[in-house]
């Protein structure tokens, strides 16, 4: 089964999906824990307007430019992280790769619908995180592939953050919290988990905390005038 970022649904409920997600004891878990940006990161007040019905269309429409944008980086990214990934890790990746394809694709579809410019100038923000996955090139991979996995677990967290009501972006969330995606996640941590190296442990860190900072100044720049 392809580990699909956004897909439409198919096959069980996302609660399912959801209620199903487990998190594995070690390094992932001491991430997943540590930092004291997750919270700030999934729990924006981007995501509280979105799930209560109350974000101005304007402002979603900026961020979901800009989350279009990132995705284009974000490709980019995982095809030269998979170039040089280890064997054991390329089904993932590949298929990963493949899902944020797609997902322009669907990216497109929208701003077609909403009549939106997804060559729009990029904001500050957009710009940042696309400098960040460059850097990251030259991390090590260990480093690079838990980054990777931050950006993805933050994002599912902060859209199932804000799927009771969702009201008129009811869609946009449920595309963004499929059970095919919490499978990705999980196969993400499970290769974070398959390289252990402790000498990595603090720069995994540093890492995952830059991320998550970078998360929440993405939300942050779609509610500014």
């Amino acid at each position: 089964m392809l580990p699909q970022r956004h897909a439409p649904r198919d096959g069980p409920t996302r609660g399912a999906g959801l209620t199903d997600y487990r998190r594995r004891v070690g390094l992932v878990e001491e991430i997943a824990q540590h930092s004291d940006f997750w919270s700030a990161a999934t729990q924006h007040e981007f995501l509280d307007a979105v799930r209560e019905g109350r974000i101005p269309a304007e402002a979603f429409d900026t961020w979901l430019v800009q989350d279009a944008q990132f995705v284009t980086d974000l490709l980019k990214f995982q095809g030269r992280l998979l170039a040089r990934a280890p064997r054991k890790a390329q089904s993932v990746l590949a298929g990963g790769a493949v899902a944020a394809a797609n997902e322009l694709d669907w990216f497109e579809r929208q701003a077609s619908a909403r009549g939106l410019d997804l060559a729009a100038p990029p904001l500050a923000a957009t710009a940042d995180y696309a400098a960040l996955l460059q850097r990251l090139d030259a991390a090590p991979y260990p480093v690079a592939v838990a980054a990777l996995w931050v950006m993805e677990r933050v994002y599912l967290k902060s859209w199932t953050h804000a799927a009771s009501g969702a009201g008129p972006y009811q869609d946009f969330v449920e595309h963004w919290t499929t059970p095919e995606f919490v499978d990705y996640v999980e196969a993400l941590e499970a290769l974070v988990e398959q390289e252990p190296d402790p000498t990595m442990a603090a720069q995994i860190r540093t890492v995952c905390d830059e991320v998550l900072v970078q998360e929440r100044q993405f939300w942050d720049a779609a509610l500014t005038p």
